[in-house]
């Protein structure tokens, strides 16, 4: 492909990158597997100069673009490097018209950014995402894992965690093939720490996703107890075997459950967990740096009924726990709807319950709960809290 013939692709990308956030459609990195598979010819620097012009645009702009030309206007207006492409030659973009002004730069859409905890510092929330791993105390420890990757440092803090560089090809490594690391952001790590399980307890990963946070959970518990992963979505928990298998955490225990229905498949565990985790469907905006066209999909209404469905799986989730159980509520978005105010509005609800107090080596305290940011922890954004049911 020519430098010309890569930002036309870049521009049809996202394109449909646009329409997708628009509709509820894939991802981006969905979109962009798609259409390099029907596009043999691209060879793997044209794959990653398009990618890289793709994510160059998205990062740039907050609101959603009116068209994927508009997105790489924006940016040429910018970098007469990029303008000087828009020739008209073969497979290349029409000349830029003088009446053309691309999108506008931004980083927080303006509607959510009053909506955002104030101690989040927005200017970070674009930044590079490094490639966190959490060490499998199944497996081995932080000293088997280091030798084997040359690369990793530790995360200062986080016992079992592990940073190497953006983009390092971690599961073709000898240690990930093995079981011995999982990649896993710091901050999402100590959600699991605040879990406090223990091996022997009856744990519940109620939101339980492929699995991640589980398997974190299975490594605390050393293998020993019970410990059961639910959730909604049946493709995503069967992501979770081989997952477990590779980590040597073949004791977890899986559940489908029915939405909407979801306390009857739950009613034989009520008053039986000593912990139970609710990773809550959310915003996701303390991930738009590994996510940045999340911004593009995120709207009111859909932040009205993330906050709902948040409300009523906590309601469902707060009798499975035995008394003096904890209930650990996360998400990984940054707007205090989703957080403080969620959990101060579960308080008000619920008698005889109380919010631990949390003190971890990164974050800080914000409401009843704890805050992660990445410019103030390096981690991805999440805010968590640790409810205590009386006795």
């Amino acid at each position: 492909m020519t430098p010309s013939a890569r930002v036309q692709a870049a521009i049809e990308l996202l394109d449909a990158i646009i329409a997708s956030a628009r509709d509820g459609g894939p991802a981006a990195d969905t979109l962009i597997a798609r259409y390099f598979k029907e596009r043999r010819y691209a060879g793997s620097r044209d794959r990653r100069a398009v990618r890289d012009h793709v994510y160059d645009a998205i990062r740039r702009v907050a609101e959603r673009p009116e068209s994927g030309r508009a997105a790489m206007i924006g940016i040429a207006h910018e970098r007469p490097e990029i303008a000087a492409l828009f020739d008209g030659s073969v497979h290349a973009p029409a000349p830029i018209e003088p009446s053309e002004t691309g999108a506008e730069p931004g980083i927080i859409p303006a509607w959510i950014a009053p909506l955002l905890a104030a101690p989040v510092e927005q200017d970070a929330l674009l930044g590079r995402a490094p490639v966190d791993l959490r060490v499998n105390r199944l497996r081995g420890a932080l000293e088997d894992a280091l030798p084997l990757l040359p690369d990793a440092m530790p995360v200062p803090g986080v016992s079992d965690a592990l940073r190497l560089p953006e983009g390092a090809p971690v599961e073709k490594s000898e240690p990930w093939q093995r079981g011995l690391v999982e990649v896993q952001d710091a901050g999402s790590q100590l959600i699991a720490i605040a879990c406090e399980a223990r091996p022997g307890q009856t744990v519940i990963d109620l939101c339980a996703g492929a699995g991640g946070k589980t398997l974190a959970l299975a490594a605390a518990m050393e293998g020993k107890g019970t410990l059961i992963a639910a959730d909604t979505i049946r493709s995503r928990l069967a992501r979770l075997s081989p997952r477990a298998e590779r980590a040597g955490a073949t004791f977890i225990q899986t559940l489908l459950l029915d939405q909407g229905h979801e306390a009857r498949a739950l009613e034989s565990l009520h008053g039986r967990a000593d912990a139970v985790l609710v990773d809550a469907p959310c915003s996701g905006t303390g991930t738009w740096r590994r996510n940045p066209e999340a911004r593009w999909r995120l709207t009111p209404a859909r932040l009205d009924r993330l906050v709902q469905e948040q409300a009523r799986i906590l309601d469902f989730a707060a009798p499975l726990l035995a008394p003096g159980g904890a209930l650990v509520y996360a998400t990984c978005a940054l707007t205090d709807r989703e957080g403080r105010g969620q959990v101060e509005t579960f308080l008000q609800r619920h008698d005889g319950w109380i919010a631990d107090a949390i003190d971890l080596p990164l974050g800080r305290a914000h409401g009843p709960g704890w805050l992660l940011t990445p410019g103030h922890d390096g981690t991805d954004g999440f805010y968590f809290a640790r409810l205590r049911r009386g006795p």
